[in-house]
């Protein structure tokens, strides 16, 4: 092995070194509630969208699960994230996901609609939960014990891998959307306020998928 060899491999290893240690460290409330046979970490993804669904992700990880690279789904590449939902599907106890329409979202507003994601997300495990680790909030109407942690996403493996199960299960819905409902451009914007989005709303006008009580303000 020449020198230039052995200096890659010595920042790959470093690399690795440096990337265990940030999983220790995002896994401080697993190992806080390690007592806990089945612990879920909860999340979602599509709050603050003009369009479409809102979208809740349920993950139970194997406490000897070791996924490197798991992060807040913001903070991760569309080509990472989807790399990383593929091998979590794969790795995890059990997977729930849960999606509630525009339609229901102006019917109950999104804090709501967000709650019910999450409820449902929780029903479509395949294990039960013990303990639920959630991103900030604290779902009405869950008997399950639950630990709300702000900004959860950056803090909590298990909330991570939901963050990334959410985000990755509504970008697809959207790309489908965006192939069904043309011209809007779904598939790049995701549904957010960019201003082509804006734009294409105000000449076009609303699609199916347009959340009424979110455009109001542009129509």
């Amino acid at each position: 092995m020449n020198k230039r060899e052995t200096e890659k491999l010595m920042r790959q290893r470093e690399k690795l070194e440096k990337e265990l240690v940030r999983l220790k460290e995002m896994s401080v409330y697993e190992e806080a509630y390690a007592a806990y046979n089945n612990i879920c970490g909860i999340d979602e993804a599509g709050r603050g969208p003009l369009a479409g669904p809102v979208v809740a992700g349920a993950v139970i990880l194997c406490k000897d699960t070791e996924i490197l690279y798991l992060n807040d789904s913001k903070k991760l590449s569309e080509k990472k994230r989807e790399a990383l939902y593929d091998e979590i599907m794969e790795k995890a106890v059990s997977v729930g996901i849960g999606i509630v329409p525009p339609e229901k979202i102006d019917e109950i507003n999104i804090l709501q609609a967000t709650y019910e994601a999450m409820r449902m997300a929780i029903g479509n495990l395949k294990a039960e939960p013990d303990i639920l680790l959630n991103d900030a909030v604290t779902i009405p109407g869950i008997d399950i014990r639950q630990v709300p942690i702000v900004k959860g996403d950056a803090k909590s493996i298990s909330i991570a891998a939901a963050s990334i199960i959410a985000k990755v299960t509504r970008d697809n819905i959207m790309k489908d959307y965006d192939r069904a409902i043309p011209g809007y451009g779904f598939a790049k914007h995701k549904g957010y306020g960019t201003k082509a989005h804006i734009e294409s709303l105000k000449m076009l006008g609303p699609s199916p998928i347009h959340r009424r009580t979110f455009i109001k303000n542009f129509m």
